[in-house]
């Protein structure tokens, strides 16, 4: 459940920053520091030309679904709904840790609502590989 609700918490905050870029939510909420545009403007805002905040949101969109489904009594064990989440996740904490190198090391900037999400791909990384061996003790 803890996954359902962080994913859905980043989901809405990466749909938010895509809706910006496309100027569809006015201004940027962010620190004063400038760091939220700077990110979003710079070429690390970008992946093979889509919105990496567009990612984010269609990411944590299914990470959401699954995660949701997880939580009827039918899947309580199921090893597919965490082998699904597993393959959501972990891709996602690479793509996290490439653009977090970018925004820090490369742009030296800070963006809050990147770092948001990178808490909660963390977050959902460890709950999964704690539900993985879970079950793997029962098995």
């Amino acid at each position: 459940m803890l996954i359902a609700l962080s994913s859905l918490i980043s989901g809405l905050v990466a749909l938010y920053l895509h809706l910006w870029k496309i100027g569809k939510a006015g201004s940027l909420a962010c620190s004063g520091s400038g760091g939220c545009a700077l990110v979003q403007g710079s070429k690390y805002g970008w992946f093979l030309g889509i919105d990496v905040a567009l990612i984010g949101t269609i990411g944590y969109a299914l990470i959401f679904i699954v995660a949701i489904v997880g939580t009827s009594a039918r899947f309580d064990d199921s090893r597919a709904i965490t082998r699904a989440l597993q393959l959501l996740i972990w891709p996602a904490v690479l793509f996290t840790l490439r653009l977090k190198w970018a925004e820090f090391v490369i742009l030296k900037s800070f963006c809050p609502w990147c770092a948001v999400s990178a808490v909660t791909i963390t977050l959902c990384a460890v709950l999964v590989t704690l539900d993985a061996r879970r079950l793997s003790r029962e098995a």
